[in-house]
């Protein structure tokens, strides 16, 4: 937390809330740029950081005046954290299997149900929530769930242990504990039915800021690496000089640049008011492979050293496999673009 309130400080965290309630209210284009450089440096801090952005998300593009004056504004005015709470020990990628449920009683709601591996989970103030609250299991997923913004102490709320990760290991990642939680009814998102419209739509903002950081983190292996071949001396040579070695280092800067432009494409595309999900799955999927595979390429490059702690390479590695997971798997992502591109196809020779 002391990373981060730092951060807080140099006015590093919520730079996307708008102005009227005390943020930069930067585009998304801009946070991409600096998620990038935050990546680079730790993709623990960075993801802790950009779970902020995910949480608040929500309600920037649901929540009503005096919502966004409670929960934004306090975040402008203290160092808090707050956490997105939609994935489930039974329903990661499977949205739609959610059950987390939410029954109406009065004006208020009853909460009940388990999330998991919920970024800044142990340390937010306060949490958003999908629920189910129509519980006919035949129901669309686009009318079945209610988005929800529940206080951190509220009475039957309870995170788990903090979980010992692969990597990101500075991100507070947590189940979070749902019994008979109180919910007033103005802290109901939107309107009834509309959760999953809501949760889904958070992503088009965030998932070029998260492929921005898995771009920042190839970044840093590539640099990493290319330090080190420079160093490296074999057969009478530095190890750059092989063309062995030469061709990984140009192969990794050819995905870098690529998924670089991928993101920037996708966070134009919403900055410029369009929907840019398909641009944004392209981000998230190219640069979550890319960054995977500098890691390990660059691993490779340091040879022994680079599979042992005191290098910093074997670290990125670790952290680099989770943007292949989280906020959306790459797989999902690639049934996004697909159905994106078959869409398109078929309104065009209609």
């Amino acid at each position: 937390m002391e990373i981060l309130k730092k951060a807080w400080k140099l006015g590093l965290i919520n730079l996307h809330i708008p102005q009227k309630y005390g943020g930069l209210g930067l585009n998304v284009f801009d946070t991409c740029m600096i998620g990038e450089e935050l990546a680079y440096g730790c993709t623990g801090i960075s993801t802790a950081i950009e779970g902020n952005s995910l949480g608040e998300q929500p309600v920037i593009l649901a929540g009503n005046d005096e919502q966004k004056k409670k929960y934004l504004g306090r975040m402008t005015e203290e160092p808090l954290l707050c956490a997105y709470c939609v994935t489930e020990p039974g329903a990661g990628s499977d949205v739609a299997g959610i059950k987390t449920t939410a029954v109406k009683k009065g004006d208020e709601w009853i909460l009940n149900g388990q999330k998991m591996w919920i970024t800044n989970g142990g340390v937010a103030n306060w949490y958003f929530v999908l629920a189910r609250t129509d519980l006919n299991a035949k129901s669309p997923a686009g009318k079945a769930f209610t988005g929800f913004i529940v206080e951190k102490d509220s009475p039957g709320l309870t995170p788990g242990r903090k979980e010992i990760n692969m990597g990101q290991r500075a991100s507070d990642t947590r189940g979070i504990t749902f019994e008979d939680v109180v919910v007033p009814n103005e802290n109901v998102l939107g309107t009834d039915g509309l959760g999953f419209k809501i949760a889904m739509g958070a992503f088009d903002g965030t998932r070029p800021p998260v492929a921005s950081g898995a771009v920042g983190l190839a970044q840093r292996a590539l640099d990493e690496a290319t330090k080190y071949s420079m160093e490296r001396k074999t057969m009478g040579k530095f190890i750059c000089e092989h063309q062995a070695v030469a061709f990984m280092l140009a192969d990794m800067a050819i995905g870098i640049e690529t998924s670089r432009f991928a993101v920037q494409r996708s966070a134009w595309e919403i900055d410029q008011g369009r929907r840019n999900t398909y641009y944004a799955s392209i981000a998230k999927c190219l640069a979550g492979d890319v960054a995977n595979k500098c890691a390990t390429d660059a691993v490779q490059i340091f040879g022994g050293n680079g599979f042992n702690t005191e290098y910093p390479v074997e670290k990125l590695m670790r952290d680099a496999k989770i943007y292949q997971i989280y906020e959306g798997t790459a797989q999902i992502q690639r049934l996004i673009i697909s159905r994106e591109l078959l869409n398109s196809a078929k309104q065009k020779v209609q």
